[in-house]
């Protein structure tokens, strides 16, 4: 073999090797994108988060890029946070805010802004999202879980053909029931329950299952990684590893506290993210898609509610927004209440919680289930227990927090006049943030079934028409003071 055919052939091996770039015109620079989400998992149980759960893959792929410590969603429900993830927009402002919803007709999402910059778009596991045409991406799926068997196929057509991609790997762990993983690996009796937990043997005895069923998780968030290496793509795309909203544990899922909406985000995209660092920057799921689009040579629509998280993942900014905002509805859920709407809306320093309705008792299947029960049981003899289950079931109009000095939201500054300049700030701007959304507060969720599938549907409620002449209750006065310093809400 000639020295000058040997270098040829030489340096085409090498180009194969490089994360399968392509020799086609603008492909090989334009990067992959890997997002893979839990279903139902506090973010501060995963153990890089300070939790008890075994999380080697999650922990090392924080060691291996960024990890944030202030990502929201803005709805604490499955069905409303997909939506809000692949469109880019708030749940109300695309339809889809109730649970099992579906986005307004005409609605773009992810497949519809990467596929015309040469991406393939897929996504294998849980979907929970309609209609198929504001969501066409390539599906796979072993029941509710990722195919990885399909996703490598995916994976290696992709490289073959040289075409960039983006693939949602979506798991349904821990998602109750906990059925799976080892739960033998937690002693019930050494596990340090959150302080707003009620101690039961009960509640011991689910957490074993459910924190084994999030190193479940943990193990095919290893799957997706190692797919990548044994493709040599690792180097040229950009991971998110997410929790999605709470467990179905009291205060978690369903609920507009931080254990309901913050999140694990942790991104990992070599040569571009610096290694083991820690963001404390507030951002949101529906930063991701202007995220992806900008990283793939795009400019994300001025229609999208997200921002690109490209300056803070290359660190280029520190800040990235001034507020989150979290929005949930009991209307349509299974065991909730007939109508039960919260708005929140959180800064660095300060969440503020609107409930619509206080006088309604709050309820869903959490409040069904033998945990709750057993909360229920201890109550009657033991005063701390009914203090939780009364905080659980019965809401003030509005809560106030201090997230910096009272991170498990215990302590409801709403009443007390030192923070009343800080409670009507954060007031009106959740009341601007809501009209800006089409959100009409008590009308809005009375027209949640009309956002839901057929199915879902109340035939007893009458006809929406009608629903929608009952008043809105609860509204908050808004306050008709000068805007102060505007980091005083912070």
């Amino acid at each position: 073999m000639k020295r000058r055919e040997f270098l040829k052939m030489a340096a085409m091996g090498a180009l194969a090797g490089m994360g399968g770039a392509s020799l086609g015109a603008g492909k090989k620079t334009k990067p992959n994108f890997v997002f893979i989400i839990a279903d139902d998992c506090t973010f501060r149980d995963i153990g890089c988060y300070g939790g008890q759960a075994y999380t080697p893959n999650i922990d090392k792929l924080a060691s291996e890029g960024m990890r944030f410590t202030q990502c929201f969603q803005a709805a604490p429900m499955c069905s409303p946070t997909r939506h809000n993830i692949y469109t880019g927009l708030y749940p109300v402002k695309s339809g889809a805010y109730p649970n099992h919803t579906f986005a307004k007709a005409g609605t773009k999402s992810v497949v519809h802004y990467l596929k015309p910059l040469g991406y393939r778009v897929a996504l294998s596991g849980k979907k929970h999202i309609n209609p198929p045409d504001v969501f066409p991406f390539e599906y796979s799926g072993k029941g509710n879980n990722p195919d990885f068997e399909a996703i490598d196929t995916f994976i290696s057509e992709c490289k073959e053909s040289g075409d960039p991609f983006c693939i949602f790997a979506c798991s349904n762990e821990p998602h109750s029931p906990w059925n799976k993983g080892d739960a033998s690996r937690y002693d019930a009796a050494k596990l340090k329950l959150p302080p707003y937990f009620v101690d039961t043997e009960l509640t011991r005895e689910n957490m074993t299952r459910y924190l084994a069923e999030i190193t479940y998780y943990d193990g095919q968030v290893g799957q997706a990684l190692a797919l990548l290496d044994k493709h040599g793509l690792a180097d040229n795309t950009l991971v998110i590893v997410v929790s999605e909203q709470g467990s179905s544990f009291p205060f978690g899922k369903w609920t507009c506290y931080d254990t309901g909406l913050q999140s694990v985000f942790i991104a990992r995209w070599p040569g571009k993210i610096k290694r083991g660092t820690v963001n404390d920057a507030l951002i949101e799921y529906l930063d991701v898609l202007p995220t992806y689009i900008e990283a793939a040579g795009g400019t994300p629509p001025a229609v999208l509610d997200g921002k690109s998280l490209l300056p803070v993942l290359l660190g280029k900014a520190k800040e990235h927004k001034e507020y989150v905002f979290g929005e949930m509805t009991t209307r349509g859920i299974i065991n909730g209440s007939e109508h039960f709407g919260i708005r929140s809306i959180r800064s660095r320093r300060f969440k503020y919680v609107w409930n619509f309705t206080p006088e309604i008792k709050f309820q869903n299947a959490c409040t069904k289930s033998s945990i709750f029960r057993s909360w229920q049981e201890k109550a009657a003899s033991d005063s701390d227990a009914a203090e939780k289950v009364r905080r659980y079931e019965h809401r003030p109009a509005e809560e106030l927090y201090d997230v910096t000095k009272d991170q498990y939201e215990l302590n409801n500054l709403a009443d007390d006049p030192k923070y009343e300049k800080v409670k009507a700030r954060l007031r009106m701007r959740l009341l601007e943030w809501m009209e800006a959304m089409g959100d009409k507060g008590q009308q809005t969720e009375l027209e949640a079934f009309e956002h839901q599938g057929k199915s879902r549907k109340r035939k007893t409620q009458g006809p929406s028409q009608n629903r929608k002449k009952r008043p809105e209750r609860g509204k908050p006065k808004k306050s008709t003071g000068r805007r102060g310093k505007k980091d005083e809400a912070k």
